[in-house]
């Protein structure tokens, strides 16, 4: 197999091969994202990989669905099709929790929505496999990762069966993927018939006959799933306690015909070095070229001037799909990789001094939450933050801080931002403030965005998140370290209504807590079912998969609709629900003229609801965009009027005036 890495954008057309002297590609990638070579990127990490390997990686970048001539375009591949919809799964992509059409698509050039298909992943294999009948397809990112096995489509408010058998895909790489990449392609160049390869961790296959399968747990069957919910509850929890690659079982899944879904154990996290090496490899660091007069790709500005320096997760909240993507040990890169990606980005024409984010999806942690976890893995049933921090957790953020003070050392760089989210409760276990003092110090700038989601510990619990007696700990070190330091800066706390467990009592609780604070925030992130998390489970089973507890889970949109109007209750429009709200709630002792009030009776100018004047004109700080893709999907709704952005009130009551 010749070597054919050469410092370019990977081919999109058969001209391109034609410059490399390809004749034919050993494996041509299908994304439902545009061409975008950043390590952000799912399909530039696979391919790149694979290239760093000696294959030939074609790339095939939002091919028309309605088109066979689409996926035909650089022929078929030598050894096989990679599929992936994209670094989102493509529903989440397309629709708000709503479930109305989103109006702009990040990952495509200019914004452009409509470019990809619902279900992309099951799309684009069904149009390749009526074209190739034998070319092997793998299908790997987000999408295919969380519907490995029988999992619940919030859009058609059913049970599906694995992504496996709807795309007629013979292969899934489930999580991130580098490692069982690269096996597949080793299998599939000694001449091993796909429908062979079932020993790769990280993989899922299908077979009829499990007498070659051993050591395996059986699930339920996919029919005994539809016909009763408390079944699939259970199911589901067998598999979230089986993500570990150290101690994670293989889980065989049953269907009609004598068919089974196989999941393999996941691939073992990568060594620092390894991890190193991902990074290293020769991106060309930005969309490809052929997008420039369409206007570009929108979702590079957020990852361009960014730094990824670990994966992995063991906050393990309830409604974030981490755990079973990149599962929960964490896996870092090196103090020297990251410095010289730093280096690249200086260089660009357009940096401007700002490093925008050095993270992950918990920027903090840096190392396995302990020792014995890189070994013998994440205990299956116990969690290392929740409910409270682990005996054995190592709080520590001395490497963190060493690794800023580098980055923020480097010549023509201004200033070092963490904007990919912080754990609060992770902090305070620390029991030195160092990291505390240098975040305020040097890495926000006027304004922190940290979760805890809610201030109900009822709602907390079936979160996974601390108790709010945690978060307001934190609010006051916050504010302490800011005091001592000379500095007004704020928190801005991202929010969540209608999660499994809130009702409207802790709905009202919350907007008690938002009146006391002195803030309206201007956006609402309303609970977004999305596959594979333990908030889905309760959503759709009404049942909490740890404990089998029934849970109350507001599903009635109206009901929804005065959730979100309750941390919004300042907005005029908002009053009739509010008021509805309230009474349902049994609190009309917040509708009247006294301070704690939330809103004024009725009077008789215009038929308008009037707010108490302490709370009058108080405007909110902006919350962000909303969240959603690899990390757990939420969705924003922002119900404010044309005020005038401020931050003046964040984390402050608001002055009488």
């Amino acid at each position: 197999m010749e070597n054919c890495m050469i410092h370019d954008y990977l081919p999109i057309s058969r001209a391109d091969m034609n410059i490399r002297g390809w004749k034919q590609c050993d494996f041509v990638y299908v994304t439902g994202d545009a061409y975008v070579d950043h390590p952000s990127f799912g399909h530039a990490i696979i391919s790149r990989i694979l290239e760093a390997h000696g294959y030939k990686v074609g790339i095939i970048a939002q091919p028309d669905w309605r088109d066979k001539e689409s996926i035909t375009l650089l022929g078929e591949p030598r050894l096989g099709f990679l599929v992936s919809a994209g670094n989102m799964d493509s529903m989440v992509n397309h629709y708000s929790v709503s479930k109305k059409r989103r109006s702009q698509d990040a990952y495509t050039p200019g914004g452009e929505m409509g470019k990809r298909p619902d279900y992309a992943t099951v799309v684009y294999c069904n149009l390749i496999r009526s074209v190739y009948k034998k070319s092997p397809i793998i299908i790997g990112g987000i999408e295919a990762s969380l519907r490995r096995l029988a999992h619940y489509d919030y859009w058609s408010n059913k049970l599906k069966r694995s992504i496996l058998l709807d795309s007629q895909a013979d292969l899934i790489s489930y999580g991130m993927g580098e490692r069982s990449i690269v096996e597949i392609a080793e299998a599939l160049e000694s001449g091993l018939d796909v429908k062979d390869i079932t020993f790769i961790e990280g993989t899922v296959y299908k077979m009829k006959d499990l007498d070659s399968v051993y050591d395996y747990k059986l699930l339920p069957s996919y029919a005994r799933l539809t016909e009763d919910k408390k079944e699939y509850a259970k199911s589901f929890y067998v598999q979230h306690c089986n993500t570990d690659p150290f101690t994670g079982k293989r889980l065989v899944e049953p269907y009609d015909n004598g068919v089974c879904v196989v999941q393999n154990p996941p691939a073992k996290p990568l060594s620092q070095m390894e991890m190193d090496e991902v990074y290293s490899l020769p991106y060309m660091r930005n969309y490809h070229p052929s997008y420039e007069e369409l206007g570009g790709i929108p979702a590079i500005r957020e990852v361009k001037f960014s730094l990824i320096s670990n994966r992995g997760c063991f906050g393990a909240c309830s409604f974030c799909a981490l755990t079973f993507h990149q599962g929960r040990i964490i896996q870092a890169r090196s103090h020297e990789s990251l410095v010289e990606e730093a280096k690249l980005l200086i260089e660009e024409p357009d940096f401007k001094g700002y490093i925008h984010d050095v993270g992950g999806p918990t920027a903090n942690f840096r190392f396995p939450a302990c020792e014995k976890q890189m070994t013998k893995g994440a205990c299956p049933n116990r969690q290392c933050l929740f409910p409270k921090p682990c005996a054995n957790l190592n709080a520590d953020h001395t490497d963190y801080i060493e690794l800023l003070r580098k980055l923020r050392s480097l010549p023509k760089v201004k200033k070092v931002f963490i904007r990919s989210g912080i754990r609060f409760d992770y902090l305070l276990a620390d029991k030195n403030r160092k990291f505390l003092r240098e975040l305020c110090e040097h890495h926000v700038s006027g304004q922190l965005k940290v979760a805890p989601e809610h201030v109900a510990d009822a709602v907390l619990t079936r979160m996974g998140k601390p108790a709010n007696s945690v978060y307001r700990q934190f609010v006051k070190e916050y504010k302490e370290m800011n005091g001592r330091l000379g500095l007004k800066q704020y928190l801005v706390p991202y929010l969540m209504s209608s999660h499994p467990g809130s009702t409207l009592t802790e709905a009202v609780e919350l907007a008690e807590y938002l009146r006391d604070l002195g803030y309206m925030p201007e956006q609402v992130q309303d609970f977004y079912p999305t596959p594979s998390t333990i908030s889905t489970c309760m959503y759709y089973t009404g049942y909490d998969p740890r404990t089998m507890e029934p849970v109350y889970v507001p599903v009635n949109p109206h009901e929804k609709a005065m959730q979100r109007a309750l941390i919004q209750y300042r907005n005029p429009n908002n009053y009739d629900l509010v008021v509805e709200a309230l009474k349902k709630a049994g609190r009309t002792d917040l509708i009247g003229y006294d301070k704690k009030c939330l809103i004024r009776p009725r009077s008789g100018e215009g038929g308008r609801g009037y707010y108490p004047k302490k709370e009058q004109g108080a405007g909110g700080a902006s919350g962000g965009p909303g969240r959603y893709g690899a990390s757990g999907a939420k969705d924003s709704h922002s119900r404010t009027g044309k005020g005038k952005k401020t931050i003046r009130n964040v984390h402050k009551k608001v002055k009488k005036g």
